[in-house]
């Protein structure tokens, strides 16, 4: 009888013939495999665009503090990244405003069932990435509260992106972008519109 090892490694048998040709990729030829690779590097650095979300947001990061957000007048829609409860950000076009240089962003439905899932996020962790012409800032958000507060924002909103806010029936909330997206709390109290935030 032979030796255990001898059975196992096929000693005396011949050894099946290896096949030349096509590489492997996980049981998958390279071929069918490229398809596949290009769909994972371009999940990897999806960006949201119109109506369909992304995942992480790239651009250059700014880190200094802006005292002056009126730039984004200009800016029709900007993309705002949150943080998910799984680990995979979650990222969206939005609009925003500027208000005595400060800068705001609005959800319509805000509240269960039909809350966007960017607005959940928030409520878990307001810390945000948005991304306005290119650039990154790390940012947190606070969400507007007081009535007079929140329907000077959408007055602004309506005036910048010509919409009647008295005919919209639509329930919506707005949140100020502050400082301290890396963790950090801004414990400032800036502008008129402070005393209704939270």
């Amino acid at each position: 009888m032979e030796p255990l090892g001898h059975r196992l490694r096929g000693v005396g048998q011949e050894r099946p013939p290896v096949k030349r040709g096509r590489a492997r990729l996980a049981g998958v030829g390279v071929p069918r495999a490229a398809p596949l690779l290009a769909l994972l590097a371009a999940a990897c650095s999806l960006e949201p665009s119109g109506e369909r979300p992304g995942l992480w947001l790239s651009g250059e990061l700014v880190r200094e503090p802006v005292p002056d957000w009126s730039f984004t007048d200009a800016i029709p829609e900007i993309a705002i990244e949150t943080r998910t409860r799984y680990g995979v950000p979650h990222s969206v076009t939005i609009w925003c405003v500027a208000i005595d240089g400060e800068l705001y962003v609005g959800a319509s439905f805000p509240e269960f069932p039909k809350e966007r899932r960017w607005v959940s996020n928030v409520r878990r962790d307001p810390r945000v990435r948005l991304k306005i012409a290119g650039r990154l800032y790390e940012r947190r958000l606070e969400r507007v509260l007081e009535p007079e507060a929140s329907d000077r924002v959408n007055r602004t909103f309506g005036r910048k992106y010509d919409y009647d806010v008295d005919e919209d029936p639509d329930p919506v909330a707005y949140w100020r972008v502050v400082e301290g997206g890396d963790g950090q709390v801004d414990l400032r109290a800036r502008g008129s519109l402070a005393l209704g935030l939270r």
